[in-house]
């Protein structure tokens, strides 16, 4: 088994995701021990935003920035599906903020995003694939 990051690389849905992290300096943190979880979205995802933001949040200039954008997608702790079920909660994530998970039967939705596939399993945490980005307030 692979730890988060390798888990995104393997899968191929996350090359934006996995630039960020560099550009970021956070896939050595998100190889660490952990736990983590990490709502990764997907490249479709990050083509949602409006056009020229990767490109800009990816730049040197804006680290501190897509950081703190990345964070707002970690939480400090494993939580599987089965750990959300049935409740509408804020959790608390990497960054400080917080996010609204909400739960009714299979639908999970964590902010504005849709939690498309749960409990991907790394060595050290969990991915569940969301289908937007999530940019905090």
């Amino acid at each position: 088994m692979h730890d988060i990051v390798d888990t995104a690389i393997a899968s191929g849905k996350f090359t934006t995701l996995v630039a960020a992290l560099k550009a970021a300096d956070l896939v050595t943190t998100l190889k660490g021990k952990g736990p983590f979880t990490v709502f990764a979205p997907t490249d479709d995802a990050f083509k949602k935003l409006p056009a020229g933001q990767v490109d800009d949040l990816l730049k040197p200039a804006n680290k501190d920035k897509l950081k703190k954008i990345l964070n707002h997608h970690v939480l400090a702790k494993k939580a599987m599906a089965a750990d959300l079920q049935d409740k509408a909660h804020d959790e608390k994530m990497v960054d400080g903020s917080n996010l609204g998970i909400d739960v009714k039967g299979t639908t999970v939705k964590v902010g504005s995003a849709s939690v498309i596939t749960a409990d991907v399993a790394a060595e050290n945490g969990v991915i569940h694939i969301i289908d937007h980005v999530l940019i905090p307030h």
